[in-house]
């Protein structure tokens, strides 16, 4: 059985390889997204792209697709995704399932697009300062949520080849 990608999921592929701008500069991209979402959705007024931005993606995606965000206060922290929408259980994942992983110092958001034995593979906005898939260590996976407006679609991917995949440690 073939998976659906949600529309999220195929508005964050489209993103692939953003980055942040060096030094001083922001990526007008990346602050388009935050002025998009506005700060009733992303809880601050978000003015640099050397602020934490896994959230502002993970928001930019979900509102081009039309989801309603519903409830959420401070999309722009990761761990507020850990409480918003409807809860998944890991072995029902789908790709487009959002995953909240514990950092130190923090959190990070990110899209499920499969997994292998110890990583689920994570496409997700500031992995290495852009937009990126990698490999989180599944221990560190604090939730997993859908949109409460919409079907979950779709079943766990196992992912058999990992060559190439970097492993993220610790997203900030």
């Amino acid at each position: 059985m073939k998976n659906v990608e949600p529309a999220w999921l195929v508005r964050a592929r489209s993103l692939l390889n953003t980055r942040e701008a060096p030094g001083t500069a922001n990526n007008p991209t990346i602050l388009g997204w935050a002025k998009a979402a506005g700060i009733k959705v992303l809880g601050i007024v978000y003015n640099a792209d050397s602020v934490p931005w896994c959230g502002v993606f993970v928001t930019e995606c979900l509102r081009h697709a039309g989801v309603n965000l519903g409830k959420m206060k401070v999309g722009v922290r990761a761990m507020a995704w850990a409480t918003w929408g409807d809860p998944v259980k890991l072995d029902q994942l789908a790709p487009g399932t959002i995953l909240v992983f514990q950092r130190p110092a923090g959190g990070h958001v990110g899209f499920y697009v499969g997994e292998d034995r110890t990583h689920f593979h994570v496409l997700g906005g500031n992995q290495g300062d852009r937009v990126s898939i990698m490999r989180l260590e599944k221990a560190r996976c604090v939730a997993a949520r859908w949109p409460s407006d919409q079907p979950l679609l779709g079943h766990p991917v196992v992912m058999t080849a990992t060559a190439g995949v970097a492993v993220s440690r610790n997203e900030a």
